[in-house]
C-alpha cells in the first residue's frame, strides 16, 4: 500500500480520494475549504501561498488545480506559483512518481483533425499556455512524472450542455467535442497508480477522454429528446473553429477500459 498525497479534492480529486483509501491506500488531501472524505487524511491550505505539509513523505503525488477565476493572473498564481510552494512544502522529499493532471486545452488543432500524445501542443489561448508550462515545471521539479490531459470532465452536477439546451442557445453544426465522465478521470488516476505500483511503464503523458469523439450538436439533440425539448437551433460559427477529436488509444492499450465510454452512458443516469 502507499502513502498517497492528493492537491486539491474538489470533485475529481475527492473522487480518487475515496478510491484510493478503499483501496487500502494511506490518503492525505489538501484543499482550501475545510471538507471530509471518508477514510481521507485532509488538510486546509490555499497552494497559491506558501504552505506546510507536516506528514510523511508520499511515494505519490497527483496534483489536481483549479483556479479561482478564468484570468492569466489567476492561472499562473493557481499552477505556477503553486507548484512552486507546493515544491517548498515538499522540502526534500523526492515521491516514487508525480501524476500532473492537466487539459486538452493545450492543443490548437481547429478542423477536426485527431490529436493524440504524438501530437505537439500548440495552445490557443492563455490557459493552454500556462498549462504547458506548469507541465514543463513539473516534469523539472520531479524525476518522474506523469501528466494526464483531460477532456471536458461532466458528470452529476455539471449540467453546462443541460442548461445549453434548456436556453435553446444556437450550437455550430461542424463543431467537435470531447470528453470523459468525472467518475472515470478518478479511476483513470487511479488505474495509473496502480499499475506504477505492479511495476508496470508508465509514460510521461496521457489523454483522458472516453470512447467517443462526437458532433457538439449530437449531443445536444440528445439531451433535448430526452427532455422532450426541440432540437438546438444551427449556426456556424463563421470563426472556422471546429474543435478536435482526441484520441484515447494510449489508455486502452494499457487496459483502461471507461464505465462510460459515450455521452450516452455518462448522460443517461443524470437525465433519466
Amino acid at each position: 500500500m502507499a502513502n498517497v498525497l492528493i492537491i486539491g479534492c474538489g470533485d475529481t480529486g475527492g473522487r480518487l480520494a475515496v478510491l484510493l483509501a478503499g483501496a487500502g491506500h494511506g490518503v492525505t488531501g489538501v484543499r482550501r475549504s475545510a471538507h471530509a472524505l471518508p477514510g481521507v487524511t485532509m488538510l486546509q491550505a490555499d497552494i497559491t501561498r506558501p504552505f506546510r505539509l507536516d506528514i510523511a513523505p508520499p511515494d505519490y503525488v497527483f496534483i489536481l488545480l483549479s483556479p479561482g477565476e478564468s484570468s492569466r493572473e489567476a492561472y499562473d498564481r493557481c499552477f505556477l506559483g503553486g507548484l512552486e510552494n507546493l515544491q517548498a512544502a515538499l522540502g526534500g522529499a523526492v515521491p516514487r512518481r508525480v501524476f500532473f493532471v492537466s487539459s486538452t486545452s493545450v492543443y490548437g488543432e481547429s478542423a477536426g483533425e485527431w490529436v493524440d500524445e504524438a501530437t505537439p501542443p500548440r495552445p490557443a489561448g492563455f490557459n493552454g499556455e500556462v498549462l504547458l508550462q506548469a507541465e514543463a515545471r513539473a516534469a523539472a521539479a520531479w524525476p518522474a512524472v506523469s501528466v494526464v490531459r483531460f477532456a471536458g470532465i461532466y458528470g452529476e452536477g455539471r449540467l453546462r450542455l443541460l442548461r445549453w439546451v434548456q436556453a435553446g442557445r444556437p450550437v455550430d453544426p461542424a463543431l467537435w467535442s470531447n470528453r470523459i465522465h468525472v467518475q472515470d478521470a478518478a479511476r483513470l488516476l487511479a488505474f495509473l497508480l496502480e499499475r506504477d505500483l505492479a511495476e508496470q511503464p508508465l509514460e510521461p503523458l496521457y489523454l483522458g477522454v472516453d470512447d467517443l469523439p462526437v458532433l457538439q450538436a449530437e449531443v445536444l439533440d440528445w439531451l433535448a429528446a430526452r427532455r422532450g425539448l426541440p432540437p438546438v437551433p444551427r449556426q456556424p460559427a463563421g470563426d472556422g473553429g471546429q474543435g478536435r477529436r482526441i484520441s484515447n488509444g494510449r489508455i486502452r492499450a494499457l487496459g483502461f477500459r471507461p464505465v462510460f465510454p459515450d455521452y450516452r452512458a455518462g448522460y443517461g443516469s443524470i437525465v433519466a
